[in-house]
């Protein structure tokens, strides 16, 4: 014990002490110092990895049980928040409507909607609409039910999950930027993009089953006039939804080059003007008409 060996050399004479000390500090460095090395190297480092949620992984409302609670319970939607979205989509700045996803975004840490009210009235004005012109067609109980179960699913719903998946697709794959040590890469939301189809459908909704039921005696004519009014409101419906889709993923930060959605209205602008230049020699037709005629003849 050091403290024996202390008192002991005390009572040497002084040089006989110092030795004595001198000897023992060595001894106790060499002892000490293999077991400070030892445990130094058996000390493994200790390295925290940090990750931080884009919200890109969620891919599909079944991750999300509270989004599917709220679309079935009224009491817990906003129906005058989506009210006023759907008044500015059909304003001069529909732009303003994506504003409030860079909001959730900041405080929520997701893009998409939490609240369903805006796609459950869609719902309820499609269904509204399907049995206006069930009435007007004199079509019968089947006829009827077949067409609104047509303008809910393969007119809203089936369209937009096609159209949301690949516009997805190819924002997530060719449009996003790259991660940086910074910068953490965020992706385009499944529920986001199908939000995107959402707004761009109804101005869609708003012309191609409000406006033209009211033009109906007009756009089913045979003259060319019928034409022109029938087939300016396809172009003019179609337009619009590219152009709510693309304001869609223009309002994302972190995707670049989102013109590549403006295609689809060259598109339909090409087959109009080829309608048209057709039309005189008996290859131009109304998109009313034929509409008609698939859906209640």
């Amino acid at each position: 014990p050091i403290s024996l060996s202390l008192s002991l050399s005390l009572s040497l004479s002084p040089s006989v002490s110092f030795r004595l000390l001198s000897s023992m500090l060595r001894s106790s460095l060499v002892a000490t110092t293999p077991i400070s090395m030892s445990s130094s190297r058996s000390t493994p480092s200790n390295k925290v990895r940090l990750s931080v949620p884009s919200g890109g992984d969620f891919t599909s409302p079944r991750k999300n049980p509270q989004y599917l609670q709220r679309l079935t319970d009224v009491g817990q939607m906003d129906i005058q928040a989506a009210l006023d979205q759907m008044r500015s989509l059909l304003g001069g700045r529909p732009q303003v409507v994506y504003k409030t996803a860079y909001y959730r975004k900041q405080t929520k840490n997701h893009w998409y909607r939490d609240d369903p009210a805006f796609c459950a009235l869609q719902g309820a004005m499609l269904t509204v609409s399907a049995i206006a012109y069930a009435v007007a067609f004199r079509a019968t109980l089947t006829g009827g039910v077949s067409f609104l179960l047509y303008s809910l699913f393969w007119n809203w719903l089936v369209p937009g999950v096609i159209v949301a998946s690949v516009g997805r697709e190819i924002a997530n794959r060719h449009l996003s930027g790259t991660a940086s040590a910074s910068h953490v890469k965020q992706t385009v939301e499944w529920l986001y993009a199908f939000d995107i189809h959402c707004n761009a459908f109804f101005p869609l909704f708003c012309l191609l089953y409000v406006a033209q039921f009211f033009m109906l005696p007009l756009v089913l004519g045979q003259s060319l006039f019928a034409l022109v009014v029938s087939n300016t409101l396809y172009a003019a419906a179609l337009s619009w939804y590219w152009y709510i889709t693309h304001l869609g993923y223009r309002s994302l930060p972190f995707l670049s080059n989102t013109e590549v959605f403006l295609f689809p209205i060259a598109a339909v602008l090409l087959v109009y003007c080829l309608n048209l230049i057709g039309y005189p020699f008996g290859m131009g037709w109304n998109a009313s008409r034929l509409l008609t005629q698939i859906y209640f003849y």
